[in-house]
């Protein structure tokens, strides 16, 4: 009657639990699962969009590796001398 442990500890998280674990904006976990790059989501029913906790921590595992060895892609400093200026005005 006992059933395997893995069955059990699988848990799923509705989207504000995802918001608390990763400060990401909403269309940009959109825009990663769309690139393969985010767990995918799925639907409970046809109102109730989850995600795999397992798999979430996971990312997040593995987002703090790259981070630790410096292979995440950084966004490009701004360039100052491409900046536009405007006449002030009184």
């Amino acid at each position: 009657m006992s059933r395997p442990q893995s069955a059990l500890s699988k848990r799923t998280i509705r989207r504000s639990q995802l918001r608390e674990i990763v400060p990401l904006a909403d269309t940009t976990i959109y825009d990663m699962e769309q690139r393969g790059e985010f767990p995918q989501r799925f639907y409970l029913t046809s109102r109730c969009v989850v995600w795999d906790l397992a798999e979430v921590e996971a990312w997040l595992a593995m987002r703090r590796q790259a981070s630790n060895a410096k292979t995440v892609k950084r966004a490009p400093s701004p360039d100052v001398h491409l900046r536009k200026t405007r006449p002030v005005t009184r």
